[in-house]
């Protein structure tokens, strides 16, 4: 497994809240940003050089996740951030644009599973007058397509669902539920942060009208992402004071940042079937060693559903979730309670409440997530030093 760099006995297990950067895309990004310091939005020589280069790697990305990137129906990405940019900009900018375009219902459809970047933007609208309705999960973190019709039998300006859940892996029925918003002429976003580079993500092959996806979830660079958005598709830009791309997402655009999302996007599809393999080996070596070891006494959230291949998200039944995330810290394991962005918060997980998971499976789950570069020899070690935590936190001898 990987190691943190500096860190003597560490195993980075929290690889959904960020990678690695990959020394390939280190290297992309140096390159830039010593041949590329251009502002793009530059007239010059060297700013129309950067601005060439910005397009050729938007294409590549487009490209890399399956959107038609020439003729009369090409998509568009548009650079953010970040996944959280990126999501607050397609439930906003895509609904209020269909809203005041088609005056369709100021109304928006979202999982009951969704990233705190969806669920509270839609929190903020749900404040301003729209009307927010959450569509229902299985026992298994699948998202109910029969529900789905029933909240579609009324117009809607947006259905936003999540590609693969960030705490338990579990994958969503995304080509049917985009078909279903289709065919009630619905605007459907997915939140791709966790799919990419996991499981095929096929933009046009579908019928999504928006994808988020980030950099620092394949082993590229924090501070960027993008969304994509089909052919024609009418947007509201969040922020204002500029007319760079379009003038749906202001403020000058990182040349060095892109060309590390684009090669990390790249490698991801690239060696999508070869991390794939690895990463489930693990997941299922890691998760089979503690079922050996713990039996009934663990649950594995979503193990009945399909699941991405890097996630598995245990409760350790008779333990406190934060008590063992802090003694596995002290201990050299980086996992962790769920979301980066909820981490730090004493609250019980909202994805596993709506999964109608038990108390004692919310209040005991945690989050463990691989990445392709670890080394499965370190997995018994990993299994076994979470062993000795679990144990100590219930106050037994260990087998």
């Amino acid at each position: 497994m990987y190691r943190l760099p500096g860190v003597m006995n560490s195993i980075y297990l929290d690889n959904n809240a960020t990678t690695p950067l990959d020394d390939r895309v280190l290297q992309t990004i140096n390159t830039a940003l010593q041949r590329r310091f251009a502002n793009p939005a530059s007239a010059h020589q060297d700013g129309q050089i950067a601005l060439r280069e910005l397009q050729r790697m938007r294409e590549s990305i487009l490209q890399q996740l399956g959107a038609v990137t020439s003729g009369m129906h090409s998509c568009r990405l548009i650079f953010t951030s970040g996944g959280t940019e990126s999501n607050n900009l397609a439930l906003r900018g895509l609904a209020t644009a269909r809203q005041r375009t088609s005056r369709t219902a100021r109304r928006i459809i979202i999982s009951a599973i969704e990233h705190p970047s969806i669920a509270e933007t839609a929190a903020s609208l749900a404040r301003e007058g729209w009307r927010i309705d959450y569509l229902h999960v299985e026992h298994d973190g699948v998202a109910s397509l029969q529900h789905l019709e029933e909240l579609l039998a009324e117009p809607a300006a947006l259905v936003s669902v999540t590609s693969v859940n960030h705490e338990t892996g579990v994958c969503q029925p995304i080509p049917t539920i985009a078909q279903l918003c289709a065919d009630s002429e619905t605007l459907f976003h997915t939140d791709a942060v966790q799919a990419v580079g996991k499981v095929p993500v096929h933009f046009s092959d579908n019928s999504i009208t928006a994808l988020t996806v980030t950099a620092h979830k394949v082993h590229g660079p924090r501070g960027i992402g993008g969304l994509v958005i089909a052919h024609g598709t009418e947007i509201e830009p969040i922020l204002f004071g500029g007319s760079q791309q379009l003038g749906a997402r202001p403020g000058t655009e990182d040349v060095a940042l892109s060309s590390g999302f684009a090669r990390s996007i790249e490698l991801a599809i690239e060696e999508l079937e070869t991390r794939t393999e690895h990463l489930t080996r693990i997941r299922n070596r890691f998760e089979e060693q503690l079922l050996a070891y713990f039996g009934d006494s663990i649950r594995i959230m979503g193990q009945n559903s399909p699941r991405a291949p890097h996630t598995s998200n245990i409760a350790f039944l008779g333990c406190n979730r934060q008590a063992v995330v802090m003694a596995a810290d002290m201990v050299g394991i980086r996992c962790s309670t769920g979301s980066a962005c909820t981490s730090g918060s004493s609250e019980p997980s909202l994805v596993l409440k709506a999964m109608g998971r038990s108390k004692a499976e919310i209040d005991s789950s945690v989050r463990f997530s691989f990445n392709f570069l670890q080394d499965e020899s370190l997995v018994r070690e990993a299994v076994q030093k979470i062993i000795a935590v679990v144990v100590r936190l219930l106050g037994k001898k260990a087998i």
